[in-house]
This record gives C-alpha cells, sequence and structure tokens, in this order.
C-alpha cells in the first residue's frame, strides 16, 4: 500500500543539484541548464523579488529528473 505524499518524500531524499553543478558536470552553459530545467516537472523553483525590481528565481534540479532529462537526451541523439 502506496502512502499519499510518499513519492514526494522519496523527492526530498534525491540529491538537489544547482545550475552551476550541473553546468559544470554536463560542460553547458548555465543559460542552457536554467532553459533546459526551468519549466521541468519536478523542480524546485524558488523566487524573490526586491522592491521595484525583478524576480530572482533559484532552482534546485533533483538527480532523478536530471538524469531523466539526460536519458531523453541519449535517446535523441541514438535517432
Amino acid at each position: 500500500m502506496k502512502l499519499i505524499g510518499q513519492e514526494q518524500v522519496e523527492k526530498l531524499e534525491d540529491r538537489h543539484y544547482t545550475v552551476t553543478e550541473l553546468a559544470e558536470i554536463w560542460k553547458m552553459s548555465h543559460n542552457t541548464i536554467r532553459r533546459m530545467f526551468e519549466k521541468e516537472p519536478g523542480v524546485v523553483v524558488f523566487t524573490h523579488q526586491k522592491l521595484n525590481k525583478r524576480i530572482y528565481r533559484t532552482l534546485r534540479i533533483p538527480e532523478s529528473v536530471a538524469k531523466r532529462k539526460y536519458q531523453a537526451a541519449l535517446v535523441l541523439k541514438a535517432s
């Protein structure tokens, strides 16, 4: 029997990468990583806005989401 919210708790146990960490690991630019993951399901987005200034977003990318995206890229490359 599966508990409600168990998947969310398991996601918390995942290692969460910053944009900078994935950019270094994958040898890509920060902007590319940010664009790849900003609307990806499972990515945690923290937002904050300074008075009369732009909105800042901080992404935390779960390892499982990064692996899923990487595998999808490998499949596309193989086709």
